[in-house]
């Protein structure tokens, strides 16, 4: 499927803008983004550049920072569901991340994504702290080391829509000392308005699951109760401790549509 000129000029942006700010050697300005190239996204992406030439490139972390504020303001800018997921899920440690649905097993599809191994169909966002991490040298898919695909299913159990809804709410909170669980926020219903809004994406015969062992028992428990400290789960992450973290719990979302599937996680470190 060829992607209209406006998609690919926001991906070429935002590749650039998330290279910048990882550091890599890459020139200011991205190449290729003329008002021919950048179709309906003209307006934002001559927005974002004009932003972007006002950044002074020293002290370099300085213009991390402000690079990486501007990133984030530009995807919140690109659709209602990168506002959405970075209102929701951008300030913990969480990772987001959607691929095409290409096998009838979708258990390989969310491996690849775990893996990033693929793109993210509609070049939407994803929240991927670990991008950049030079962990991955040793664990190619850190911070998760999960099942082969045969055995994926194992560690996983279906969730009704409001449950998967409850689940991604909660990934809002810290595992460790979270001053303000979901169950007592007076924007708890702004909250489950976001998570729906990811979840919509995917359709309405979505069907979804998740590694939490409360689920083997009941498809909709009450994550918002329970708050993300009291969810335990089938780990999907590494056992290896590598840059002086430690992993110790996760919760995590699957999102299987027709056409796409959504991987929502959790991390809990120290």
């Amino acid at each position: 499927m060829t992607l209209p000129a406006d998609r690919i000029a926001l991906g070429l942006l935002d590749a650039h803008l998330e290279g910048l700010c990882d550091g890599a050697a890459l020139p200011l300005l991205p190449e290729g983004l003329d008002d021919r190239a950048v179709g309906e996204a003209g307006d934002l992406v001559r927005w974002a550049l004009d932003r972007l030439r006002g950044v002074p490139r020293q002290p370099v972390g300085d213009f991390a920072r402000e690079v990486g504020g501007l990133l984030g303001e530009f995807r919140t800018r690109v659709c209602p569901w990168n506002a959405a997921a970075v209102r929701l899920l951008g300030d913990s440690y969480n990772f987001v991340a959607t691929g095409p649905r290409s096998h009838e097993d979708w258990a390989h599809d969310v491996l690849a994504v775990l893996h990033r191994s693929v793109r993210d169909p509609r070049g939407w966002i994803r929240l991927d702290p670990d991008r950049a991490n030079a962990a991955r040298h040793s664990v190619p898919a850190y911070p998760f080391d999960p099942p082969a695909a045969p055995q994926l299913a194992q560690c996983l159990h279906p969730l009704e829509g409001e449950a998967a809804v409850a689940a991604l709410a909660v990934m809002t909170e810290e595992w460790m000392g979270e001053p303000a669980p979901v169950r007592t926020r007076p924007d708890q219903g702004a909250v489950l308005a976001d998570a729906r809004t990811l979840l919509d994406r995917y359709g309405p015969g979505a069907g979804y699951w998740t590694n939490a062992t409360a689920a083997a028992s009941d498809p909709a428990p009450d994550f918002i109760a329970a708050g993300l400290k009291g969810t335990g789960s089938h780990r999907f992450l590494t056992g290896e401790y590598l840059n002086g973290l430690d992993l110790y719990e996760d919760l995590g979302v699957i999102a299987v549509g027709r056409d796409e599937v959504g991987v929502f996680w959790s991390i809990g470190a120290y």
